[in-house]
């Protein structure tokens, strides 16, 4: 094996994104090729590791280990590469450059609209941004695949740099027409007989939910998890019970009042928004731009659109 006279970068890319749809043809889309030529250039590419990358399990992939092996390897290769091409960029003493940025799924919800704000300002910097779970975030962080990730704790588990960018209040939702929707200040054991709807095991929605059943010495009747804040908004609409979401992720169903902000003693439970970046990160002119604008204009932008409910729910 002599990966270093053989390998190619597009090679590197090709697998990279193969890997990350697990599909051999959603891959040649995103990357405009053809099925065929995907499969070929994989196919060399674990002709030169001499290991299988990829196993086919029915009508898709997944990785080896080989595989997942080396696809953190590449994303290292891809990141050093992009850094080389950015710094080559910042020479020019132009506001070029390229921008990844990562997010947890909580904040696609407002993220989207901050990027384009920093977008029509820095028309010369092309940002590109990826959603995901914490953990995913902070593999790519320390894979140099992202330059910035947005999140809603501070990564004690790798040696990154995080700021507080804005508050992040989580509020008890209900249907529309809960019995409890009127009611004034009461305590979490009103809803001992309701069906509470969490995220999935690991995720920051659930964890910020069990704190509050433990800081209440809350036992509800019935919990189910479900995979989404979408799913969870949607079955507290048709009725199948409550829930404890970021305010951040209720900007359409509080306008159209398809749901209600139960006031419960003790919430919105405040948590902080972060911008983080690994402090082995040189982050270029791009990435301090918009880590400026973040913590210039974040908190702002979310208290301007979500204070009214926040006050509504602690005055009510």
């Amino acid at each position: 094996m002599n990966l270093v006279r053989t390998l190619t970068l597009r090679q590197l890319q090709i697998f990279v994104v193969a890997a990350r749809h697990l599909s051999y043809a959603r891959a040649a889309e995103e990357l405009h090729l053809t099925p065929p030529a995907v499969s070929m250039q994989l196919k060399q590419l674990e002709d030169n590791a001499g290991l299988p990358l990829f196993e086919r399990m029915g009508r898709g992939v997944t990785l080896t280990q080989a595989g997942e092996l080396l696809v953190h390897h590449a994303l290292r290769i891809l990141g050093e590469i992009k850094d080389a091409e950015s710094n080559l960029q910042a020479l020019l003493g132009a506001e070029v450059g390229k921008l990844s940025v990562g997010l947890v799924s909580t904040a696609k919800y407002f993220m989207p609209r901050l990027l384009a704000q920093f977008a029509e300002a820095h028309a010369g910097i092309e940002i590109e941004f990826t959603v995901g779970n914490r953990e995913a975030l902070l593999q790519k962080l320390q894979d140099n695949a992202i330059d910035l990730a947005v999140m809603g704790r501070t990564p004690v588990e790798i040696d990154a740099h995080a700021e507080p960018i804005a508050r992040h209040p989580y509020v008890l939702i209900a249907p529309a027409d809960h019995p409890l929707r009127h009611a004034e200040c009461f305590d979490l054991q009103e809803l001992r007989k309701e069906t509470f709807l969490l995220r999935e095991e690991g995720s920051g929605s659930r964890r910020v939910a069990e704190e509050m059943f433990k800081n209440h010495l809350f036992t509800p009747a019935r919990s189910i998890s479900l995979g989404s804040n979408e799913t969870i908004k949607q079955a507290v609409m048709a009725g199948m019970g409550v829930s404890l979401l970021s305010l951040h992720t209720l900007p359409l169903e509080l306008k159209t009042a398809e749901l209600c902000i139960l006031d419960v003693i003790g919430t919105p439970i405040e948590r902080t928004w972060y911008v983080v970046h690994m402090n082995s990160k040189r982050l270029l002119p791009a990435g301090q731009k918009f880590r400026e604008f973040l913590l210039d204009h974040a908190a702002i932008g979310l208290e301007r659109e979500f204070n009214r409910y926040v006050s509504a729910c602690k005055a009510s």
